[in-house]
């Protein structure tokens, strides 16, 4: 492994799906992994090698919780790669505003990160470098049905960070999305269904987030993610965007070329 970031982590999500397999992943290659959620494991793993995983409690939604942690962290460890991994989804048809489940959703996914990196960023600038992994999503390049708060939260993330890329280059930060397809975890069973059953639109979004869930189910594990992680975190000079998977890659190469009514056609023909 070469560490040209150092080997300390801090990565949001650690304690299901992606993030869970990135920090057993970077821990087993050496990596000290600062695993934040929620309700993080009690204990401290040690792994061969000199790596582990220490849990950390933090909600992303609160930013005293995370000024708090990351002071607590920093005291400790040369933070030099932030991981994002937290993240939530929802069912909804796109005209309907359900606010609770909306705005928690924008709170973990957008600004969730934007608290994090507020903490965390201004430590690697001062450090001399450093490296920010942000988790996006085949849906934040693709319109999904029903899904578009989902996908509104990661293509937002999809530009910002790549502005932050510009504005970190020269103090030797580097900001990279990676973007997974469909992906087999817990995110799956965890999604809210925030449509109601007298909304128009409840049967075609029933049936349109089913077909995404069995090809979640039918998906790659986690671990695939987590592997495409590590490999960027060993590079000076890592992409802008990792789009994961081969068919998925494909597919966001055909993006650039295709026309949107084609698109929009083709998606529609697969979740409609």
């Amino acid at each position: 492994m070469k560490y040209p970031y150092g080997r300390n982590v801090f990565l949001t999500g650690g304690s299901s799906g992606i993030g869970s397999a990135t920090a057993g992943l970077f821990a087993a290659n050496g990596y000290t992994v600062y695993a934040a959620s929620r309700n993080p494991p009690s204990e401290r793993r040690d792994f061969p090698g000199g790596g582990g995983i220490r849990p950390v409690t933090v909600d992303v939604c609160d930013l005293r919780l995370v000024e708090s942690a990351s002071r607590t962290v920093l005291e400790e460890a040369d933070i030099g790669i932030i991981i994002h991994c937290a993240g939530v989804g929802i069912a909804c048809p796109g005209e309907e505003y359900p606010a609770e489940a909306v705005d928690r959703l924008m709170d973990t996914n957008w600004s969730g990160v934007l608290r994090v990196n507020s903490c965390f960023i201004p430590h690697l600038r001062e450090r001399g470098g450093g490296l920010c992994l942000v988790i996006g999503s085949l849906g934040g390049l693709f319109p999904i049905p029903f899904q578009s708060h989902y996908c509104a939260s990661k293509a937002a993330l999809d530009l910002y960070a790549a502005a932050l890329r510009m504005e970190l280059k020269d103090y030797g930060v580097r900001v990279c999305l990676v973007a997974p397809g469909d992906t087999n975890t817990g995110f799956t069973d965890a999604r809210k269904y925030a449509v109601s059953e007298v909304s128009p639109h409840y049967d075609a979004c029933i049936r349109a987030v089913q077909k995404m869930e069995k090809d979640e189910r039918n998906g790659p594990s986690p671990a695939a993610a987590a592997r495409a992680l590590l490999k960027l975190s060993s590079r000076k000079h890592p992409p802008p965007r990792t789009v994961i998977g081969f068919g998925n890659k494909l597919l966001a190469m055909l993006r650039r070329f295709l026309p949107d009514r084609l698109i929009l056609f083709i998606l529609s023909m697969i979740y409609m």
